[in-house]
């Protein structure tokens, strides 16, 4: 393997494309409730999913890097390996390359400003200052237990609503209301990730939800966040009696798999699987609420 190939392979890893489904489902169910309103806009979804994908990633190399930082990533990590810790990218490298990604997304951001105007600026400075504040900054908020609602707000109800409203025009309740299991099981992706680093995340001081209140929290957490999810299709069809509103609950036998296997004896490698999963699982929601919107 040459050492191009080699470095490609080690970037490919810091950008953790099993994260990227957060990213992607709220662009693609924004996009979908803009279609059912007849305001699908191509341009403006795709300069939307690049925002996000760079936000995500900006995100991710930010953890990388601050983590290694503050300690969180030692070598008894059980996770897949970070490549800051590893030695495998030089800190600073991996700074200038966060610090890039963030530019990056801003200035795509910039072009959203002809469709959403000054508050798309607003949303875009908060994204990438919450990306960095994620594990940096003197009050990290993945440290202090709001990680979980950060993933929330910005990969649910902010990234849904703003990609309806910048295609639509307006801001519309239903983007509320589908923004909500997308959030939730973006931010199980989150669970799922700090159960497995309980232990280490607990000798470096970061105090996410399940060191500060258990693993028995944290399954409840899920479950009840998959249980929403699932409900909120239900909901839909209640109201609009729309068959295809109800596709989103064929993903019932797969979210009690996965719940199932958020076990307190689960095994590293398990829950680096589940970890996976979850995102795929997050990732065939979207595309089967974004179906059933469109078909609605």
């Amino acid at each position: 393997m040459s050492a191009a190939e080699s470095r490609g392979r080690v970037w490919f890893s810091a950008i953790r494309v099993r994260t990227l489904p957060a990213a992607v489902a709220p662009v693609l169910v924004g996009s979908a409730l803009a279609a059912r309103d007849h305001a699908f806009q191509p341009m403006v979804a795709g300069l939307c999913l690049g925002f996000a994908l760079l936000i995500q990633i900006g995100t991710n190399f930010a953890n990388d890097y601050f983590d290694f930082r503050k300690g969180a990533d030692g070598p008894t990590r059980l996770g897949p390996r970070r490549v800051v810790a590893a030695g495998l990218v030089a800190p600073a490298v991996m700074r200038r390359a966060m610090l890039g990604v963030f530019a990056a997304a801003f200035l795509l951001g910039l072009g959203l400003l002809p469709w959403g105007g000054p508050p798309l600026l607003a949303i875009g400075v908060a994204s990438v200052v919450c990306g960095l504040a994620y594990t940096g900054g003197p009050w990290p908020l993945g440290y202090h237990g709001l990680g979980d609602l950060f993933v929330f707000l910005f990969f649910g109800l902010v990234a849904v609503v703003t990609t309806h409203a910048v295609q639509a025009g307006a801001v519309s309740p239903d983007a509320f209301l589908v923004a909500v299991p997308v959030g939730l099981l973006a931010a199980n992706i989150l669970v799922v990730n700090n159960y497995r680093d309980v232990d280490g995340d607990t000798r470096a001081g970061k105090r996410t939800l399940v060191v500060r209140f258990g693993r028995g929290f944290a399954r409840a957490q899920f479950a009840g966040s998959l249980l929403i999810a699932l409900l909120v299709p239900v909901w839909l069809y209640a109201r609009d009696h729309s068959l295809p509103l109800l596709l989103p609950c064929l993903l019932v036998p797969m979210g009690g798999s996965h719940f199932r296997r958020l076990q307190p004896v689960a095994a590293a490698p398990e829950l680096i699987a589940l970890l996976g999963d979850t995102g795929k699982l997050l990732a065939a929601y979207a595309v089967l609420l974004a179906a059933g919107l469109c078909w609605g």
